[in-house]
């Protein structure tokens, strides 16, 4: 019976790996590449870097700078990134569009203006796929229960695995290296494998409010009981708020905060909204919160994030370990570099599979893909269109990012066809000649 539990689970494993193969590998690498998203913004894009300098500029003054280069544009959010040596990132909302300005915190200069970025397209990516109505969110989100089911079946049916973490065999052909390796690399990749799974899990849990998790866990922003203004003066608030002034009275409130996202009102009942780092450990910036009034700077609301309920926590603390930048460019690595791994058992996975067919037809039928390949092709096919959908009329991009896009996805397109299509059939025809 032991052995036999043994061969379903490897089977469950296999399925897993095999037939969602394709989604699975989308999942896993979107997310590898968003870990440093931010980088790659400041290697391809110049008007992003900055030299950290003692001194930042006031806020007001980068303010100022803005509605000056923009006379019709308005703030709705204002990024500072945890990267000393990358601009502030503001949302700009010119003409009913969003586009992201770049402006130098040390000098306060504007230094360029976006309708994408790196960081924006494979947030998008990793985050939903760019289909919407939910479909795409939880088409991610079922992956976390995946990839916990397949680490735990595979430490099932690989015996004394806690035993060959230096286990490489080589010299021995192909298929028994890349088996090798699957192990070896699935073996090292263990706790940040449960890491993936259990915070993919939570953000399931989370978006299917599942237990009121959701309402318990986010903050309710709180509603002005008298209006800012009405809506023709509305859009006049943008242009006078003291961006300097409020800082120093959220800073007030929570002890240690460090300002780094500001949200001004989205409507006339809204309120100045500032979040922070603080000397709480792991959690993101939104675990501080300061709630303003726009005109008054009354305070309105204060969220510590010493002072959090546990369900609140365990929500703020799940981007900075799901992502790995809780610990600067160093975590960000170490975690691009095990994403890569757990990416790459995808495909040695599928490898050996295939590799498998030599062995006899049955093993042949057992590890086809079969009509599971029109399914994840289908929702490629899917995912692509409300891409370029999103790409043309949500973020306007240019013809030139349209090609570089384009250009990434057919070469993703052609290796795998090239590697588990064509060099693999030819392999095994030839080893079945033999």
């Amino acid at each position: 019976m032991m052995k036999l539990n043994r061969k379903k689970l490897f089977k469950i494993h296999s399925w897993i790996g095999i037939k969602l193969s394709v989604l699975f590998f989308i999942v896993c690498f979107s997310g590898t590449l968003a870990t440093l998203s931010h980088e790659m913004d400041w290697l391809f894009i110049p008007e992003m870097r900055a030299t950290p300098q003692i001194e930042l500029a006031p806020r007001n003054e980068i303010a100022a700078n803005i509605y000056e280069a923009f006379p019709d544009g308005t703030i709705a959010y204002w990024q500072t990134l945890e990267e000393p040596y990358l601009c502030n990132i503001i949302h700009l909302m010119q003409d009913g569009q969003r586009r992201y300005l770049f402006a130098n915190p040390y000098t306060g200069e504007v230094q360029g203006i976006a309708n994408l970025t790196f960081q924006r397209f494979f947030r998008d990516l990793h985050y939903y796929l760019f289909i919407p109505f939910q479909i795409g969110h939880f088409t991610v989100l079922v992956f976390g229960f995946m990839l916990l089911i397949s680490l735990l079946t595979a430490l099932y049916f690989y015996k004394n695995w806690y035993q060959k973490l230096f286990e490489l065999k080589t010299g021995k052909g192909a298929v028994v290296f890349f088996r090798s390796l699957h192990r070896l690399v699935g073996v090292w990749s263990v706790p940040f494998t449960l890491l993936f799974s259990v915070t993919g899990i939570w953000y399931f849990v989370e978006r299917a409010n599942v237990g009121g998790v959701s309402d318990i866990a986010n903050t309710q922003a709180p509603q002005l009981e008298y209006p800012v203004a009405d809506s023709a003066a509305f859009a006049q608030i943008h242009r006078t708020i003291d961006y300097d002034q409020a800082v120093i009275v959220a800073q007030k409130e929570i002890t240690g905060l460090t300002v780094k996202d500001i949200l001004p009102p989205a409507n006339p009942q809204s309120a100045l909204y500032l979040t922070g780092e603080s000397n709480e450990p792991l959690v993101r910036n939104r675990a501080n919160r300061v709630y303003l009034h726009p005109i008054t700077f009354e305070v309105l609301k204060v969220q510590q994030a010493n002072a959090l309920p546990t369900v609140t926590w365990l929500n703020d603390i799940a981007d900075p370990i799901h992502f790995g930048n809780w610990g600067g460019f160093a975590t960000k690595v170490i975690w691009f570099l095990f994403g890569l791994g757990i990416s790459s058992l995808v495909l040695t996975g599928i490898w050996i599979s295939q590799k498998r067919k030599v062995k006899g037809v049955a093993r042949i039928q057992a590890q086809k893909l079969g009509y599971w390949k029109y399914v994840n092709w289908a929702i490629y096919g899917v995912m692509l269109g409300f891409m370029y959908t999103t790409l043309v009329t949500r973020y306007q991009v240019s013809f030139t990012a349209l090609l570089l896009i384009t250009t990434g996805w057919t070469i993703f397109i052609g290796v795998a066809w090239y590697i588990f299509e064509y060099h693999l059939n030819k392999v095994v025809k030839r080893e079945l000649v033999h």
